[in-house]
């Protein structure tokens, strides 16, 4: 199947249309990257061409390429992203008050969701012709892209805000990529992406603007609505945090797709959840007067002041009649020790921001009582040790004997039998 199945990236601002065989990134009718592109295709194409069986067995994010904005004659470049598990979380739905089920891209190749696009993104580049690929990234973009260069044989180059943790810029180094570190903010290493992208060239993988980074995301959808076939029924909400506004535009376009052609019979409604120091989704979507441009949370991967894909993160919001709401990184913290300790999954500050943003809308109303929510850990707890730390603080130090176990459990014919 060629490129004949994407028909044209429209604009999201003024509908202008383009050829999506070019390299574009944004409508040039717009100042800045404000004219955001939305691919578009050919669905009675696509559904000719896919003939794979929705049971349940998904060895990769490729089971869906007749949906992917890749060409057919095309290398891929490939980690085996996607397929990531949707486990039953009866613990955590217990404390929460909900049916919970977690869907876990932490375990993706690089530990993130963000894998699903940078394969799309080094496939177009490679079959481009470009040998080298750049972005702007908090982290999780900078060490997933950088994987995916290197296995694709593409110099990477990547711009990262100062503050980036650590843990995180040690795996694109590892990848051996070039590793920027901005002396700014997250927004100004993004606006000097943008600058070097024009000036030398490089094939920009930043998901804000590339239009078809948001196609590789759009494949957990996918998933999920085959995982809803196979179980049976389809959740009430999809909980997801947002930064820029890719993931969870991107998830529910795939499950809306499916929803369209009739491989699943309903739809969830969307829940996107903010940190209260970066609500500028939040705010534009609850159509506040003024929407906040401040990026100042611990969960660095939604740390965005001036989201890019803010009019595909409403959409989804809107279209799903879902919801959006705030929470404080204290909360985050408590629902990244909650994940942990009731599921055994162990989330990055951004990815538990859902767990918190199923606590709030639960105390708001918004999620009824024992409702089905599926909630998504987009990144692995080990990229941000620092968090993991401050969620659950120190070990305790004991010497070693015997008397030290005493004085916390007591001797052994006080304690409970463990049979």
């Amino acid at each position: 199947m060629s490129l004949d199945h994407v028909t044209h990236l429209e604009c999201t601002l003024c509908g202008a249309e383009y050829d999506p065989n070019q390299v574009i990134y944004t409508c040039p009718e717009h100042e800045g990257v404000k004219g955001i592109l939305e691919v578009t295709y050919d669905y009675d194409a696509i559904h000719d061409d896919f003939d794979a069986s929705l049971d349940g067995a998904i060895p990769s994010q490729w089971k869906y390429e007749p949906f992917l904005p890749v060409s057919a004659d095309a290398t891929r470049v490939t980690l085996q992203e996607g397929g990531t598990e949707l486990f039953d979380a009866p613990q955590l739905g217990a404390e929460l008050g909900v049916k919970a089920l977690v869907k876990d891209d932490g375990r993706n190749p690089t530990g993130c969701f963000k894998d699903r696009a940078s394969s799309i993104a080094v496939t177009k580049a490679r079959h481009a012709g470009r040998d080298i690929i750049t972005c702007a990234s908090t982290g999780n973009a900078a060490a997933s892209l950088s994987g995916y260069a290197a296995r694709g044989g593409l110099d990477c180059r990547i711009f990262v805000p100062g503050d980036a943790p650590e843990g995180k810029l040690a795996q694109p180094l590892v990848y051996g990529a070039d590793v920027l570190a901005v002396d700014g903010s997250y927004d100004e290493a993004y606006d000097l992406s943008v600058t070097v992208t024009d000036e030398y060239g490089w094939y920009n993988r930043n998901a804000a603007i590339n239009p078809f980074q948001v196609e590789g995301k759009r494949t957990v959808g996918h998933e999920l609505a085959e995982q809803s076939v196979v179980r049976g029924s389809v959740p009430d909400w999809v909980v997801y945090s947002m930064g820029d506004g890719c993931t969870i535009s991107g998830a529910w376009k795939g499950f809306k797709e499916f929803y369209d052609l009739d491989y699943v019979e309903e739809y969830p409604r969307m829940l996107g959840v903010q940190a209260e120091g970066a609500p500028a989704i939040h705010d534009a979507f609850h159509e506040h007067d003024d929407v906040s441009d401040i990026a100042e949370t611990l969960a660095d991967s939604i740390s965005v002041g001036r989201p890019r894909n803010t009019i595909k993160a409403c959409r989804a919001l809107e279209e799903s009649g879902g919801d959006a709401v705030l929470v404080t990184d204290e909360a985050i913290l408590e629902a990244e020790a909650l994940l942990g300790r009731t599921e055994g999954i162990f989330a990055e500050p951004a990815a538990a921001a859902s767990v918190a943003g199923v606590r709030k809308a639960r105390e708001t109303g918004i999620i009824e009582p024992d409702e089905t929510v599926v909630v998504t850990s987009t990144g692995f707890g080990l990229k941000d040790t620092k968090g993991a730390q401050q969620a659950t603080g120190a070990v305790d130090s004991i010497d070693p004997s015997l008397s030290e176990v005493e004085s916390l459990y007591g001797t052994s014919e006080q304690a409970p039998a463990d049979d």
